[in-house]
Formats: C-alpha cells, structure tokens, sequence
C-alpha cells in the first residue's frame, strides 16, 4: 500500500444507504490504514457519559468542571472499555500514534491525569472503543459503496458542532447528502 492508497489521516463518511446501527451516518477519523488493515475513531456519536465519570473511575482528579463535563464519544464497536484520546497537539505521551506532524491518538494514563490537571492537549476528543477493519475489508466497503473518503479537517474534528459534522464532511468533498438516494446501484 503506498500512501496514495492509504486513507490514514482522512474522514471515512457513511453513505446514506450505510444502515449498521454501529457506522450509520457516521463520521470516522482513520488514524491508521496499511495492508494489514485500518484502525478509525468515530467522532459524531456522543455517549451519555461525561469525562469526569471516567476519570473518577479511573480515580483520575479532574481540577475544572468544564473538563468533567466534555463528552465521551462511542469510537467503535472494538474494545468498548478500552479509552482513545484524539488530540492536537501530539505532544510527548506514554502511548502515542502520531498519525500526523499535528494529531496525535493517545491510550495510556498520562494524558488523562494531564487532561484532568487542565494541562492536557489544545484540542481534544475522547472515545470509548474503535473501529477496525482487516487487510482488504475497508478497500472492498468502498467499492461496495458504503463509504467515501475526504480530506481530515482538525476544526470539523474538534470544534464542529457533533450534529453538523457528517454533512459537513460530505460537503468538504463536494457532495450535498440531502441530494443523495439511499438506493444504490451499479451502471
């Protein structure tokens, strides 16, 4: 796979068609494609779960209600207890995936004491679980047009209000999803 191939570091956006409870109208940041396959978060579902209750699970302090209160988002259906943490900067953490100069994927317990000290990344999003795809399963998803790809966007990612962001996803590539039938079909 070359990085021409490669998705890492682009927006994985659900068809409409796409009817998985998990990935409809999803948005789904690919932190990692190669031949092996490919590792996302997705960044539009939010949970009923706040930060602080996962730091105050993780008997983590949390100095700021602002950062007790920032959502927990549902980042795949693998590993659902397992903690991600898309950030910017990439900073200098234990378990780091710098997956650009600029984002960074982080799963170790330094960067949510930080994040709980109010010394953590500029920007962040904070999932429970991934998604994953083995070697040639997101390539054949494409062809079978559940998916299409576009450029990452760090303020779509961080600052967009959730409920706008797969629409304006879309849009980044140019494609209107309310002019978009949910049959699909091959010339």
């Amino acid at each position: 796979m070359t990085d021409k191939t490669s998705l890492t570091n682009q927006l994985l956006i659900a068809m409409p068609s796409l009817e998985d409870p998990n990935f409809g109208q999803s948005v789904t940041y690919i932190c990692e494609h190669n031949e092996d396959g490919a590792m996302g978060l997705i960044i539009n579902r939010p949970m009923e779960l706040g930060l602080g209750e996962v730091l105050n699970q993780l008997e983590i302090d949390c100095v700021d209600t602002d950062i007790a209160n920032q959502v927990v988002y549902f980042g795949g259906p693998v590993e659902t207890e397992r903690g991600f943490i898309l950030h910017e900067p990439v900073g200098d953490w234990e378990s780091t995936l710098a997956v650009t100069d600029t984002l960074g994927v982080t799963s170790s317990r330094d960067i949510l004491e930080a994040i709980g000290q109010g010394v953590g990344p500029r920007r962040m999003l904070i999932t429970l679980g991934y998604a994953s795809w083995t070697a040639g399963q997101l390539e054949q998803e494409l062809a079978d047009n559940a998916w299409f790809s576009g450029p990452a966007d760090a303020d779509l990612i961080f600052d967009l209000p959730i409920a706008e962001r797969w629409e304006a996803a879309a849009r980044l590539i140019g494609v209107d999803l309310t002019m978009m039938s949910n049959d699909i079909g091959h010339a």
